[in-house]
């Protein structure tokens, strides 16, 4: 028998149930203790491993990179702590992955879906309307139950952003992605393409930022979800100075989106819209973030339980992974302080669990 794992503390099971201490016995998680064995003890607070719901594990700002690229972005996501990711698309081939014990589980979106010269060159599907709800059936076969979206980008024409479907296309996508089992989210920054996105049937947006007063009771009612990804939000008055003189409507809106985000999120927060981690790494952000981003959740109002629970119990149950469970894989992370209190401290993990195997101490 390897060596056992004995984790005594306190054990955030969620936001309601507490334990003292947990084994890993094979790899598993048990709560009862073993007979017999080599025991190792770490002290501290233990959750789930911490979820990033956004972000792209085989691309960057250019497109799909090589594998041992690949493999760093996802090693800086496990040593934040991120143990499980949701890739929000990606023109790579990640498989390889899952062979690995030592990286993070991953849930694909695979490839982007965009408009023809609608998005960022090398990562999408380039396509018509017409084409959309077979792109997304393929989609959905390659992927591990979503699809990815870009729902809105600069429109040339209008000099701002824009929609990128007509609503009968997108109903016929949903419809595609639904009967194939996946759920769909998109890409959206502006507001204009979201009641349609909604009412089509989509699960999920990306960003939210032109979520309005108007609009958050539809999103409540139908339980679309929200990523508002913080942390690359931060960068529209970047995005508004490399646009001003081309675009200068987009290069305002941009600003304006930036200036309210903190109050977006918290009212998508007090009107019940689940709410969930993400980063947007691997474009132009590295990948690792995931702590920064709960903490600009707070930031944005949220309670620390429910920041917590976005990218813990919560997003592990949206995703439909386990947490910790009896008989679960053992993937969680150890702090020596208490995250209920600062969720500053995430950005320390103390010890790192994933599939059974201490890596980090």
């Amino acid at each position: 028998m390897s060596t056992i794992l004995h984790v005594s503390g306190r054990v955030l099971i969620g936001p309601e149930e507490v334990r003292d201490e947990l084994w890993v016995v094979d790899g598993r998680i048990s709560f009862t203790a073993p007979t017999g064995g080599e025991v190792r003890t770490v002290h501290g607070w233990v959750l789930p491993g911490l979820t990033d719901a956004h972000c792209h594990v085989g691309l960057d700002a250019h497109g799909a990179v090589d594998r041992a690229t690949s493999e760093k972005q996802a090693l800086a996501d496990r040593d934040a702590g991120a143990l499980l990711l949701r890739d929000a698309g990606s023109p790579a081939d990640t498989r390889w992955v899952d062979e690995r014990d030592d990286l993070p589980r991953i849930v694909r979106a695979g490839r982007h879906i965009a408009r023809t010269r609608r998005y960022i060159r090398n990562y999408a599907h380039e396509i018509e309307p017409d084409q959309l709800a077979d792109y997304v059936r393929q989609e959905a076969r390659r992927g591990d139950g979503w699809v990815k979206l870009v729902g809105d980008w600069i429109d040339r024409d209008l000099g701002d952003l824009g929609p990128c479907w007509p609503r009968e296309a997108l109903e016929a996508a949903m419809t595609a992605a639904h009967e194939e089992g996946a759920r769909v989210t998109a890409h959206v920054f502006g507001g204009d393409s979201l009641r349609d996105l909604v009412e089509a049937g989509i699960d999920c947006i990306e960003h939210a930022t032109g979520l309005t007063e108007d609009l958050i009771p539809l999103f409540a009612e139908r339980g679309v979800a929200i990523v508002p990804t913080l942390v690359n939000i931060a960068g529209f008055p970047e995005h508004a100075k490399a646009g001003e003189a081309k675009f200068p409507a987009y290069a305002r809106h941009m600003r304006a989106l930036h200036a309210r985000r903190y109050d977006t999120v918290a009212a998508a927060y007090e009107a019940g819209i689940p709410i969930y981690t993400g980063t947007d790494a691997g474009g132009s952000l590295p990948h690792g973030l995931i702590a920064q981003e709960v903490a600009e959740l707070v930031r944005a109002g949220l309670p620390t339980q429910a920041a917590l629970s976005a990218t813990t119990w919560g997003a592990h149950a949206w995703l439909g992974r386990p947490g910790l469970e009896e008989g679960a894989r053992a993937d969680f992370v150890v702090y020596e302080e208490d995250p209920r209190k600062d969720v500053r401290v995430l950005a320390a993990p103390q010890q790192i669990v994933l599939n059974g195997r201490a890596l980090k101490a």
